[in-house]
């Protein structure tokens, strides 16, 4: 035998002239090719112990085991329907509160009349209404109206405490009713059977109540509705009565305050001359307004005097007729007007028949000369009278301008008190405006307060009526759950069971022939005959076993030392194989292993695989397949397998770095990794030799020496420990296999 990695170690010509002499001695017989036929018993084995889950087992064990399932569910059925008719029944009635704010507009406060509608409540708002209708002293109040302390449903003492009860308030499991008062009953009772909600994405409160009774579940469940407006409008006439409370005070505070400041004001204004007359103005600033008003008026007369006797005089200096109506207006000159229109109407009349010279046409125009003369005397003297009236005018405009300078230099000197006494007449009339405003709510709050009917928060929509259904318990659903829960568990524990005993223990068949016989994947194997003969003992058989599973014992104690062991041999063959699979399969019972095979020199691993075309290591490397799929498993066993590769790989892939790094993934995986190393050829010694046992399957005619110094090379190279086996375990030694027990 020619071991790779024991080209570094001592003695090694030693070893390989023991291991030759082994070779020499041990003659190998011919191998006919015979082709492996199925066998029936083994296959049927092997579907049973394949791992897979047998439907049709499971159903023949709820079958025979139908009473199993039947007697407890009918029991259950029976039990639920005496337990639900046991129970008192509860009957449940509701009643529905609208949130809706109810104020109107002649109810509502002045300062909210200007909108037409409130604010919309938000959810926040009717979650704190259902609060309210849960709170306690609604709960006290309608507790007192409804006398529920009276009625042992809601005082479990009036009716007496049954023993279990008493047992489990002694264990602290429920509340000792006697160490609660009377009132700590009845509302632990109350709130029990009381339930409140708001509807979802609306403002409408439900009010349910549950009783014995269906008239008292009715009857409470409309006392908590009205209770619930009784105290929203208890609450706003205690909140309009504290306000005119307040108020009052308020208001006679400020009475004084008002005082005080309209007679600071008057005391100021006295004391200053700031005296106020007509059109809330001082008397200073009124005469100067009436001495302003006359001076215009003055400036007024005397502009127009002025001008109408500067019309006049140019009148009469142009010799233009006379059209002003200060003339024509005036008395003097009425009657030389009219005498003057006469005249000139017999004028134009006699000039028609005379001619100008005529005496009468000449007497007739002297006259309406001498007429002309009186008017336009008669205008001089009334312009001269509109220029006398025009000087007078001046004059009363200077007198009234100098009065108007005096009387501003007076008003320029009580500037500065006229501005403290507005200052005291905004601090007046601000007191004055609170007060009045304080008045009006006063009396609006204390209009409010004595309203009999306030307005509240909400309103019933919907009162509780009594109900002939019970509410408590849903006898059908109780009596369906239990009764599919008994079945469904009793018919649970059976299916576990017969999973139980489907994947308990079984021992191991026939391991190479009968495997080789009914692999379908393999069509024609070549079997050595030769080890298949009776050759060897029953009791040599059995040796093998127990030395087999003393080893396994070993490798248990050794812990995690013992992870990783590499199973090698001093020539190729299925002896290795078998070995490696014998003690696998006995550290399988009770641990996750995993056998590894490097030496692809035997078809037995991919015999006993579930998937016997399953990709290897090789493929692995190639990066072909995944862990996932280069991990099968043993078809007898819990034994995982991973094959070196398809038939037809590159062996010199075994050879690469990745394959110590692969180990080592499964070592992470698994609490046993087995590596298949056949007769270490070619392979790696850091991959077989590194934080590892070595188990060593000898040839039968090795000599005692031989197996010594190989047992020493071994640990040299650094095995930690090596086992060397006293024999083989031989294809002939198969029928002694069911004391390999598989997990």
């Amino acid at each position: 035998m020619r071991l790779a990695f024991w080209r570094a170690g001592k003695d090694k010509a030693l070893i390989e002239r023991a291991v030759s002499k082994a070779k020499v001695e041990a003659k190998p017989a011919t191998k006919p090719k015979v082709e492996a036929s199925p066998a029936p018993i083994a296959a049927k084995q092997a579907a049973a112990e394949s791992g897979d889950i047998d439907l049709h087992a499971l159903g023949g064990a709820l079958a025979r085991k139908r009473g199993w399932i039947i007697v407890p569910t009918v029991l259950a059925l029976v039990a639920s329907v005496a337990v639900v008719n046991l129970i008192t029944p509860r009957y449940k009635s509701e009643a529905r509160i609208l949130i809706d704010g109810r104020e109107n507009v002649f109810l509502r406060p002045s300062s909210d009349r200007s909108t037409e509608e409130r604010q919309a409540l938000d959810p926040e708002a009717v979650t704190s209404q259902v609060q309210l209708v849960l709170s306690r002293d609604l709960a006290r109040e309608i507790i007192k109206k409804n006398k529920l302390a009276e009625r042992p449903e809601f005082d479990p003492v009036l009716q007496g405490i049954s023993p279990l009860k008493s047992l489990a308030a002694l264990l602290g499991f429920v509340r000792d009713p006697f160490s609660m008062t009377p009132e700590e009953r009845v509302m632990d009772a109350y709130y029990d059977r009381l339930q409140a909600y708001a509807v979802d994405k609306s403002r409408v409160i439900v009010v349910e109540f549950q009783s014995a009774d269906p008239d008292l579940a009715a009857r409470v469940a409309n006392s908590i509705a009205d209770g619930y407006l009784v105290l929203q409008q208890n609450a706003r006439q205690d909140q309009a009565k504290n306000a005119s409370q307040w108020l009052a005070g308020e208001i006679e505070n400020l009475r004084k305050k008002v005082s005080d400041a309209e007679a600071k004001v008057e005391d100021f204004r006295s004391k200053s001359s700031l005296f106020v007359g007509t059109n809330n103005t001082t008397l200073s600033n009124q005469q100067m307004g009436e001495v302003n008003t006359q001076l215009n008026n003055a400036r007024a007369l005397k502009a127009d005097a002025e001008a109408k006797a500067r019309l006049i005089k140019e009148m009469l200096q142009s010799g233009k007729p006379i059209e002003a109506s200060e003339v024509l207006n005036s008395e003097a000159l009425r009657t030389p007007s009219q005498q003057r229109v006469a005249l000139r109407a017999q004028l134009a009349e006699q000039s028609s028949t005379l001619l100008g010279n005529h005496p009468r046409i000449k007497e007739l125009k002297a006259q309406l000369a001498d007429l002309d003369n009186q008017i336009r005397d008669e205008a001089a003297k009334i312009a001269r009278s509109l220029e006398n009236d025009a000087r007078v005018a001046g004059g009363r405009v200077q007198e009234l301008s100098a009065s108007l300078e005096q009387l501003k230099k007076q008003a320029t000197s009580t500037n500065g008190q006229d501005v403290q006494l507005r200052a005291l007449e905004r601090e007046a009339k601000a007191q004055r405006d609170l007060l009045e405003s304080y008045l009006a709510k006063y009396r609006e709050a204390n209009t409010r307060e004595t309203i009999d009917t306030a307005p509240s928060d909400g309103r019933i929509i919907s009162r509780a009526i009594v109900s002939n259904t019970p509410a408590y318990p849903k006898k059908l659903p109780i009596v369906l759950i239990a009764t599919l829960a008994t079945l469904l568990l009793s018919s649970g524990l059976v299916v576990t069971g017969e999973l139980l005993r489907q994947t308990a223990p079984r021992t191991v068949a026939t391991l190479a022939p009968a495997v080789v016989r009914r692999e379908p994947v393999v069509d024609q194997v070549e079997v050595d005959p030769a080890p298949l003969q009776p050759d060897m003992t029953a009791d040599a058989g059995l040796n093998e076993f127990a030395e087999i599973a003393q080893l396994a014992d070993s490798l248990r104690a050794a812990g995690v030392n013992a992870k990783k062991v590499t199973v090698v041999g001093t020539a190729p063959g299925d002896a290795i194989t078998l070995s490696a699979l014998t003690l696998a399969r006995h550290l399988a019972r009770d641990a996750r292993v995993v056998v590894v095979d490097l030496a692809a020199s035997s078809p037995t691993i991919a015999a006993i695989s579930v998937d016997a075309s399953a990709p290897g290591l090789a493929e692995l490397m190639q990066g072909q397949a995944s862990f996932a799929q280069v991990i099968t498993r043993d078809r007898l066993s819990r034994l995982h397998l991973v094959m070196a590769g398809r038939p037809g790989f590159d062996h010199s892939l075994l050879q690469s770095p990745r394959v110590t790094l692969a180990v080592d993934a499964l070592l992470r995986a698994y609490d046993y990794v087995l590596l298949d190393a056949g007769a270490a050829s070619e392979l790696p010694a850091e991959l077989l030799t590194t934080n590892a046992r070595a188990v060593v399957v000898p040839d039968v005619s090795m000599e005692a020496d031989a197996r010594a110094l190989m047992c020493e090379q071994l640990k040299a190279v650094g095995f930690s420990d090596v086992k060397m086996l006293e024999r083989p375990v031989q294809p002939s030694d198969a029928g002694e296999t069911p004391r390999v027990v598989a997990a």
